[in-house]
């Protein structure tokens, strides 16, 4: 194939990129994501300038500031989120999870929640808004919100805290005029923008993280709570085991993980506990840390 083909990649040439793909990201991609994948490595392998699929495939295993391994992840990823998606999982942590936590722990104590593939921010942002708005004891405690994402660009996004009407249309007015301000310019579409406060900005810690590296997802221990909704549905069953160990490495003991509602831990592994409380479903390391 060269820079200018537009027919796609072959099925030998389409197996050799999903399976460096998913030895680098974690990231599987299966016959039906074919033309979704064609078209954005198509599109730089011409921004480039490589000669085909093997010259790009080189520039990606040996470029050393991994620039465009980053620029073609960021083409890859699908970032489709809101405020307050799958609330009921937040409700759960402010209502049950963060008081069986903190039960014992002297006041000033640290807790550490971790948001791992945040997208563009709404998931620990909304995160941050119901520990001030629901959590009696939000002010007793060291709180420590970590956010992560493959993509680049989208924690660029996120770091800004300027959304659109779609994404602010779970969230109620009162708190939408608490937490956000009118921001200049329209949205993509003409709509208008608003942008979180500042106090809001700054209590979140984002960090481009690859959670199918082991190295990098070794920086994460003493987690409470893993927020980690959506995005296993885009490993294969392995990285999906791959990403359970890594989740019990991380996690203190006691400390649950938050999956997507179409997704289980059962199905996984079986180093978590399925807890059922009055809101959600949440996995729990065991207290004693579990067979590993």
């Amino acid at each position: 194939m060269t820079g200018a083909e537009s027919e796609g990649l072959s099925a030998e040439d389409y197996a050799t990129l999903c399976d460096f793909l998913r030895e680098r990201t974690g990231l599987s991609f299966t016959e039906a994501k074919r033309y979704f994948v064609d078209r954005r490595v198509a599109s730089r392998i011409q921004a480039v300038g490589a000669a085909g699929l093997r010259a790009y495939l080189n520039l990606l295993r040996f470029q050393a500031s991994g620039e465009e391994l980053q620029r073609l992840v960021n083409l890859m990823t699908v970032n489709e989120t809101y405020f307050f998606r799958e609330k009921y999982q937040f409700d759960c942590l402010v209502n049950s999870a963060l008081d069986e936590l903190v039960r014992g722990r002297p006041k000033g104590s640290r807790l550490r929640i971790w948001s791992a593939g945040c997208a563009t921010g709404e998931e620990p942002y909304s995160i941050a808004i119901m520990l001030l708005e629901h959590w009696k004891r939000v002010d007793d405690y060291e709180i420590e919100l970590l956010a992560s994402d493959i993509d680049s660009a989208v924690l660029d996004r996120a770091r800004e805290g300027v959304y659109d009407e779609r994404a602010l249309q779970g969230l109620p007015a009162h708190l939408r005029a608490k937490y956000f301000q009118p921001w200049r310019g329209a949205a993509e579409g003409g709509g208008p923008r608003w942008r979180i406060v500042e106090e809001l900005r700054e209590s979140v810690e984002f960090s481009l993280v690859n959670i199918a590296d082991p190295q990098q997802a070794r920086a994460f221990r003493g987690i409470d709570v893993i927020f980690c909704r959506n995005l296993l549905i885009y490993f294969d069953d392995l990285g999906r085991r791959e990403a359970a160990g890594m989740f019990h490495d991380a996690l203190a003991p006691g400390g649950f993980v938050c999956l997507g509602h179409s997704e289980s831990m059962s199905r996984m592994s079986s180093l978590f506990v399925p807890r059922r409380f009055p809101d959600a479903i949440l996995y729990q390391k065991p207290a004693d840390g579990g067979a590993q």
